[in-house]
């Protein structure tokens, strides 16, 4: 959880130098044969930390809750939720939590569990009576590969490699998988994904890269792999663009010892000013666009020095933190990031989304912050009641490219204009099923324009189109809970398909999601 300010400098043409050009009309190109690369289900992650309501009066009701239907004390409706939007995975427990986190606090019998101070979030008491077994039960629930952080900030090498230990290790075959069968779990849970730390650079313990690097190379030697599975190790990364991080850790770390490198990068207009969630201007929509994508840039720059030592692209980029971050809703705890979700982020998760799908080849992994409750989150609860969000919508829509093969998608785009400042309005990617199924996401980010572009079917012949559409008449609208379903996806007209040409129209501030074949 990123707690500092950076800078960088956003050059358009730049920034969409690999996929999209601006011109005077929208249109593209789309090959759809020429496949590559596959779109990890990974990248659609997401990001359950101690904070706030996320995982207390969020995912965890706790298993002595008669109100609202729970198994062992998960929320049923948030389970179904999950599993309906294909998680691809879930971190925990944190963020900045992670560092400061024991585990084995929260194994065995709840009552005898110590307590800790929250001291990232609120500063408020942590019982940790939801823990190790709670966590990876309700991923196997959900459907989602679980994404251990591990404690390096003020944890020891031993205490991960017990982890590691305590659940991957088959029943009875060491001192940590005997402990786990006495606190009920007889079969391992065999986790791949590790965090070795997080944010190092800040609430991780202020390291420098240098420094941090020893400390992985350190850690990742005693994570033995204890099951079937291999482990997939991933590397504190960068925040934003600090490139130097991303160059010290990949010159310096062996490739044996990691498979994953991180990134953070939210989307905010001004550190000391965020603005609100809800009722915010066009110009700060129009900087929150801005700095969404950015993440063009980022990931960019970051795989290019990546490409200098591993030009086999083995280290996968995992950009295990993103999404919008806005003041708190007035009268909620500050500590606590509560914040509605509107429009608009619909907007940055559809952009961002296509910036993960069209760079497959180096991001591997990505984590939205946060599921529930928390920064741009997915699900809000209130008591008894459950919303879900239009980032939700659009991650449920987009999960038809989740193990898809990318397919290259030449995008030209007019300007959504504000002033004298221009953005690419415009934003798409595509990919092929295994049945054989093209399916294409378009976003138009203008909020006062509809777009029309026309799309150059190439390398196939296609017969039959259906689409979904979400959108809305305000960029501020939002699902609250006296009108929860008020922003849904719905059927898509606005495209015709004529031979191998498809001429697709978008509403003002949409995002579409096309099949053809």
């Amino acid at each position: 959880m990123i707690r500092t300010k950076y800078s960088i400098l956003f050059v358009t043409a730049f920034l969409f130098s690999s996929v999209i050009t601006v011109a005077q009309e929208n249109k593209a190109i789309l090959n759809t044969d020429a496949g590559k690369h596959i779109i990890n289900k990974n990248i659609y992650g997401h990001f359950a930390e101690h904070l706030g309501n996320c995982i207390y009066n969020g995912f965890y009701v706790g298993d002595t809750n008669k109100v609202i239907p729970n198994t062992d004390g998960v929320r049923n409706d948030i389970i179904a939720a999950l599993k309906k939007l294909k998680v691809g995975n879930l971190r925990w427990p944190g963020g900045c939590f992670a560092d400061t986190y024991h585990w084995k606090d929260g194994v065995g019998p709840k009552a005898k569990r110590p307590s800790m101070v929250n001291v990232w979030w609120g500063g408020v008491t942590e019982d940790n009576s939801f823990g190790t077994h709670d966590f990876l039960n309700m991923c196997e629930k959900i459907g989602a590969e679980p994404y251990l952080a591990g404690n390096v900030g003020s944890g020891t090498v031993q205490e991960l490699s017990d982890w590691v230990q305590y659940v991957n290790s088959p029943a009875n075959t060491s001192p940590m998988s005997t402990w786990r069968v006495q606190n009920g779990r007889k079969d391992p849970w065999n986790v791949s994904i590790w965090g070795v730390g997080n944010e190092a650079w800040g609430c991780g313990g202020n390291m420098k890269p240098e420094f941090y690097a020893n400390l992985f190379r350190q850690y990742s030697t005693y994570m033995t792999g204890w099951s079937e599975k291999k482990l997939f190790r991933v590397a504190s990364g960068a925040n934003g663009g600090d490139y130097n991080w991303t160059e010290v850790l990949m010159r310096d770390i062996p490739a044996s010892l990691m498979e994953g490198i991180a990134l953070h990068h939210y989307t905010v207009i001004k550190w000391e000013q965020k603005g609100p969630a809800r009722d915010f201007t066009e110009q700060q929509y129009f900087g929150s666009m801005r700095s969404a994508l950015q993440m063009e840039e980022l990931v960019t720059r970051h795989s290019t020095i990546m490409d200098k030592y591993d030009p086999a692209k083995r280290v996968a980029l995992v950009v295990d933190e993103w999404g919008g971050w806005y003041d708190v809703e007035p009268g909620t705890n500050p500590g606590f990031l509560y914040q509605q979700n509107t429009i608009r982020d619909a907007m940055i998760a559809g952009v961002t989304l296509n910036i993960f799908n069209n760079h497959a080849d180096r991001v591997r992994m990505a984590n939205l912050a946060q599921a529930v409750n928390v920064l741009q989150s997915v699900i809000l609860t209130n008591k008894e009641k459950m919303i879900l969000t239009p980032t939700y919508h659009v991650m449920e829509m987009y999960n038809v490219h989740q193990d898809a093969t990318l397919l290259p998608l030449q995008l030209t785009t007019t300007n959504y204009t504000l002033g004298n400042d221009k953005l690419p309005a415009v934003s798409g990617s595509a990919s092929k099923n295994a049945a054989g199924v093209t399916n294409i996401s378009l976003v138009n980010i203008d909020p006062n324009k509809p777009q029309t572009i026309t799309i150059d079917l190439r390398g196939g012949n296609f017969k039959t189109l259906t689409g979904r559409i979400l959108t809305s008449k305000k960029v501020q609208d939002y699902n609250s809970f006296d009108e929860p379903n008020k922003i849904q996806p719905v059927e898509f007209k606005g495209a015709k398909l004529n031979g191998s040409s498809l001429e697709v129209t978008l509403p003002p501030c949409s995002v579409v999601v096309l099949a053809v074949k």
